[in-house]
């Protein structure tokens, strides 16, 4: 952990050359600022890794606007505007309807059942097995499976076809995408991406890995592999609605 008077000097030092490095240095020393935040308002419909991912992201903009000879200490600056992104994020995806207290309280188990037993056996399990071990029909499970809580366009999305995946993650009030009459033009436009890009589609929303599990394999951090899946959505929206 730096200084106070250590920070400040790399962040002049930063407003002087741009230099990447400077920023991460810098964004790796307060990221448990962002941790702090993302925790506290986690448990409230979101999963606490969009939660972070917004929180970071609100970080590194921070950093970068950050001018230490304002006179304000950065942890002073940054907690309102990670609160701030937060809140927005919150607003602009939270769903209008709230869903019913047994729908939820069920999605939250089946979630946790899910994780703990992927993390036993390497996979995820079926509708059959989920209802078997919560002791519900698989009517309910698969209702309480459709009835997500407010969307983050880096949430997990599971399915067998790898062709829809990303319909899921892509902002789109226009729904550009029913005017396809297949995927053909999609997956043109994947094959498109940069090798490591196409790593990332097919281990986030193939595979359906998490972020930190993406980033081990390919080598890189959570923060590159967050950075890279808004790149590639807006590389496709943009390829799409042309």
């Amino acid at each position: 952990m730096m200084t106070n008077e250590q920070a400040e000097e790399l962040f002049r030092e930063y407003r002087k050359t741009g230099d990447v490095k400077i920023r991460n240095k810098l964004v790796e020393n307060y990221l448990y600022i962002a941790e702090i935040l993302a925790k506290k308002f986690a448990g409230r419909g979101v999963e606490y890794d969009d939660l972070l991912q917004v929180a970071s992201e609100a970080l590194i903009f921070g950093v970068e606007k950050f001018d230490p000879d304002m006179g304000n200490r950065f942890t002073t600056y940054i907690t309102p505007t990670i609160t701030g992104m937060i809140k927005n994020y919150f607003r602009d995806y939270s769903r209008s309807v709230r869903l019913p207290r047994r729908i939820y309280t069920l999605n939250s188990k089946i979630k946790a059942y899910t994780n703990d037993y992927y993390k036993e056996n390497g996979a995820k399990p079926t509708v059959h097995q989920i209802a078997a071990a919560l002791g519900e029909s698989e009517e309910s499970v698969m209702e309480a499976m459709e009835c997500h809580t407010p969307v983050s366009l880096d949430a997990t999305v599971q399915g067998e076809d790898s062709d829809g995946l990303l319909y899921d993650v892509i902002p789109d009030p226009e729904n550009m995408y029913e005017k396809l009459d297949d995927a053909q033009a999609l997956k043109e436009e994947i094959k498109k991406l940069d090798p490591i890009e196409q790593q990332v589609v097919n281990l986030r929303f193939v595979q359906g890995k998490s972020q930190a599990e993406v980033g081990r394999q390919l080598g890189v951090s959570q923060m590159f592999v967050s950075r890279a899946e808004r790149k590639i959505i807006e590389k496709l929206k943009d390829a799409l609605s042309q």
